[in-house]
């Protein structure tokens, strides 16, 4: 019996993905629910298990390859490689070295063979070189993340006969030719979509941003009294997140057009409050969302923030993680970021921008300074069904939360 190993249905929005990585290769011999390909999407990695056990009959598509939901990938038969697949055949098997030198394969077919990481396979990929052409020091023939690194710090050399197939789709794009030292980085699926994105949120909503500060002196004494008994509780860090989240909540209830988004010519406010958290990891922004911060405790939501910005950087976020946020919180302040203007996360309304937490002089009265831990915060807004009185005050609100703290239980 032969099995089609077919790209399975993503997430409704997602249509496509690209062959990251073939886990699995003709004449491997598979389980039953065994991984044998990773997809990389325009927001997360996939991996795509066989249906049935069986030898790895033939691969569809080559690393790199954009396929569609629906397209069959590769072919898993019983016992050896097909007779009716010679193709296949002649490219995986231990026996294809032995067959007539007219059933060879091309010789770009060579580049399945070499044994690289994933981690090298995913670097070689993203900027366009040819595995097969990096050398190793590694006994086994291995090639690592470090030695395709160290290939393109190489001063280039002229192009070997054996990797011809990538340079005619090189040929016809016209590119800039600059007169000192450059480097060209090939984009990501995932960086391609990122960038497709935010223009499309930028010509198509109505965005501006408001601003207010925030007096950080309350969360903070109340964070460092509480952070020990919080830890020995709950197993996990009282952070600031928590605090805004819950804020976020607050306001979101008192202005809901806020929670909300366009379709067509209908407003759709969202009785939910699945709150995104921007993590930036290597391959670009990812939101992974945590939900239903209403009904969650501090604790929930803090631990949650922890399991999924891990996920986001080991790259194991499924697409579960990311679907359905009804607002975006992303905190710029990590990477010492004094004020931005965030770009809204579509479809939804409303993005919050937290920043740096700096020494500042207030004024306390007419007569009394004193220096602040003070925080900048930003709200991008669709101004298409969002109106300004609504924006500052849902910020204003957000303000008043965090400066009294203990509101936010009364809130919550």
């Amino acid at each position: 019996m032969v099995v089609e190993i077919k790209v399975p249905e993503l997430a409704e929005s997602i249509t496509e993905g690209t062959i990251a990585q073939w886990l699995k290769q003709p004449g491997d011999y598979v389980e039953k629910g065994e991984y044998i390909v990773e997809l990389e999407t325009d927001k997360v990695n996939v991996e795509v298990i066989s249906d049935e056990s069986g030898v790895i009959q033939e691969l569809k598509a080559s690393e790199g390859d954009t396929v569609e939901v629906g397209q069959v990938i590769a072919v898993v038969g019983e016992g050896g490689a097909s007779t009716s697949a010679p193709s296949s055949e002649t490219t995986t098997t231990p026996e294809a070295t032995k067959v007539p030198e007219e059933t060879q394969p091309p010789a770009p077919e060579k580049k399945d063979r070499t044994i690289a990481s994933p981690s090298a396979r995913k670097y070689a990929r993203e900027n366009g070189i040819d595995l097969s052409t990096v050398p190793t020091q590694d006994h086994l023939g291995r090639v690592r993340k470090q030695d395709v690194e160290n290939y393109q710090q190489q001063p280039a050399q002229p192009a070997s006969p054996s990797p011809q197939a990538k340079q005619p789709a090189e040929a016809p794009k016209a590119k800039v030719q600059f007169e000192k030292p450059v480097e060209r980085i090939k984009m990501s699926r995932r960086r391609q979509t990122i960038a497709k994105r935010l223009v499309e949120v930028q010509s198509t909503a109505a965005m501006l941003t408001t601003f207010n500060e925030i007096d950080m002196t309350a969360v903070m004494d109340l964070r460092k009294r509480k952070k020990d008994r919080f830890q020995e509780q709950h197993d996990v860090r009282l952070g600031f997140m928590s605090f805004f989240a819950k804020a976020v909540v607050a306001g979101l209830k008192k202005y809901p057009y806020v929670n909300a988004e366009i379709d067509g010519n209908e407003i759709v406010l969202k009785k939910f409050y699945d709150v995104g958290m921007a993590v930036s990891t290597d391959d670009g922004l990812v939101v992974p969302v945590v939900r239903d911060c209403d009904r969650k405790s501090f604790a929930d939501i803090e631990r949650e923030i922890l399991e999924l910005a891990l996920k986001a950087r080991d790259n194991k976020l499924a697409l579960s993680d990311l679907q359905g946020g009804s607002f975006t919180i992303t905190n710029g302040g990590v990477f010492g970021s004094l004020l931005s203007t965030p770009i809204l996360n579509g479809p939804q309304v409303g993005i919050l921008g937290m920043h740096s937490i700096q020494l500042r002089p207030v004024a306390i009265d007419k007569e009394r300074m004193e220096n602040r831990p003070m925080m900048y915060v930003a709200l991008s807004y669709d101004h298409r069904i969002i109106d300004g009185k609504e924006a500052v005050g849902f910020l204003k609100m957000v303000k008043d939360l965090l400066e009294n703290p203990e509101d936010l239980l009364l809130e919550g």
